[in-house]
């Protein structure tokens, strides 16, 4: 007994226990993972054995549980062989040379086509983004599928609530998806729930923490999709969420912070492709598979020929699959890239391809927020700021109070994509999102345009003012960017 009272066996068991964890981290922690994200958990593991020991334990691993994995599998095989032949495009020699090759990538990873003779809109308002989708399901007969990242009932939403009310007394069947982490950390969820069980609709949380209930998985492990289906004839997918400007947080409206997003409206055979998606995640959650609304991909649009093709990611998938898209267009690229995105940390990767594009001549522009609403990944993107500058990368910051929200970007102009994915790495391996690539110049001259007004509401930065800042912000920066390497 030591004079504290304490066995000597104790401290000799705790110095046992922490080589044992070091030495376990450097076994288990490395394998199938990134260097940057293996080095920064080692780190944490090394200077906080116990608490990063804990923490990879909880949330170490990027996978799903195996039982929504062999379902995205199957899932997958039903698309493929629903699907097959139904590439209706003509590659003409109006297509760059290099999209089919793409169009391949994304049809092994995520198992959509390539199909043609679709039409979009883009809607850049977000007040007028919800009344389209609104009056859209108060045209529906045969079928309403709703699936957000955040749904909330709220004075803003509440008439998309009592559309969906009025769907269901018609005798329509509708479907509601929102993920579950992420509904309940706005105001407002329990009464959301409520008001869904009064519509009479049939809703699903998506990737729910309940496990007491049986359900657990990585709880950071979000269904990041936002999609509206309205009888396989229109669809709809971007950025927005189901809520108010201002996300109903009284922080938000203290600093007066309102989000910008885009939407885009789809006909023809696409929305099959959309739909697609909330099958997909509505048989992950239920294990009922909507066989009768997989429609064919029919109904093709003759005046504005689209060819466009639905891009899903997540930790179902074997492979990174947006990461993978985003880079084959950035090294494609020969005139110009122009990228969209209020969460930019890229990974290794991106990083390279954005900054040799530039060395290949390409004009390549940036906009992001002036502010952010998220303090780790706000800082962790503007560690990146000096060495994209340095580069010749034209970052243009949005200007306060309004956070950019819309995640898109177009090459050259020939090629769009547009969706739920942020260009940072919980999107590209955390994440399930949803990408459409759409190939048509019309659709690239509507975005420019959108592009255009962001230049109008935005500054340039300049490497000289970056450069100017205090030290004490750099730190803090480098810090956010490695713990975003904690995947």
């Amino acid at each position: 007994m030591n004079p504290a009272g304490i066995p000597l066996a104790v401290p000799i068991a705790l110095i046992v226990l922490d080589v044992l964890i070091r030495i376990g981290a450097v076994i288990v922690i490395p394998r199938n993972r990134r260097p940057t994200s293996a080095t920064a958990w080692l780190l944490l593991v090394f200077f906080l054995p116990y608490v990063g020991l804990l923490l990879f334990l909880l949330i170490g691993s990027p996978r799903l549980p195996r039982g929504r994995r062999e379902r995205q599998a199957e899932i997958n095989q039903f698309i493929l062989d629903t699907t097959e032949g139904m590439d209706k495009v003509n590659t003409t020699a109006a297509w760059p040379s290099w999209l089919e090759s793409v169009v391949e990538l994304n049809r092994k990873l995520g198992s959509m086509p390539l199909v043609g003779g679709n039409s979009a809109s883009l809607l850049g308002d977000y007040g007028s983004s919800i009344r389209a989708m609104t009056d859209e399901v108060g045209r529906a007969r045969r079928y309403v599928h709703v699936q957000f990242y955040i749904l909330s009932l709220d004075a803003t939403t509440a008439p998309f609530f009592d559309a969906l009310e009025a769907a269901v007394q018609r005798g329509v069947t509708v479907r509601v998806l929102l993920d579950h982490v992420a509904s309940t950390q706005y105001p407002h969820y329990r009464r959301t729930i409520r008001r869904l069980k009064r519509t009479g609709a049939r809703w699903e949380l998506l990737l729910p923490v309940q496990p007491f209930k049986g359900k657990w998985q990585r709880p950071d492990l979000r269904n990041h999709r936002k999609l509206l289906v309205v009888d396989g004839r229109v669809g709809y997918m971007g950025s927005q969420n189901m809520i108010d400007r201002s996300y109903n947080r009284w922080i938000n409206r203290r600093r007066k912070l309102r989000w910008q997003d885009l939407m885009t409206r789809l006909e023809g055979p696409i929305v099959a492709g959309v739909n697609a998606i909330f099958i997909t995640d509505w048989y992950g959650e239920t294990g009922e598979l909507l066989v009768r609304e997989a429609e064919p991909m029919d109904d093709v649009i003759e005046d504005q020929a689209l060819d466009c093709q639905v891009v899903p990611s997540g930790p179902g998938f074997d492979g990174e699959n947006n990461l993978r898209l985003f880079n084959a267009l950035l090294y494609y690229a020969q005139e110009r890239i122009i990228i969209t995105s209020p969460y930019f940390v890229p990974d290794e990767s991106m990083l390279y391809a954005i900054t040799t594009a530039v060395q290949r001549g390409v004009r390549v522009e940036l906009f992001v927020s002036e502010i952010g609403d998220q303090f780790l990944v706000y800082n962790a993107q503007r560690s990146y700021y000096a060495e994209l500058l340095k580069a010749g990368v034209i970052i243009w910051l949005y200007r306060r109070p309004v956070v950019l929200h819309a995640k898109h970007f177009t090459i050259d102009d020939d090629v769009a994509v547009i969706g739920s994915s942020n260009m940072d790495m919980r999107s590209f391996s955390l994440n399930m999102e949803v990408s459409l690539m759409v190939r048509g110049s019309s659709f690239v001259e509507d975005l420019r345009r959108v592009e255009d007004g962001y230049r109008r509401a935005s500054r340039r930065l300049t490497l000289e003012e970056w450069s100017g800042r205090s030290g004490p912000w750099t730190v803090v920066e480098n810090l956010a960017r490695l713990t975003s390497a904690l995947q």
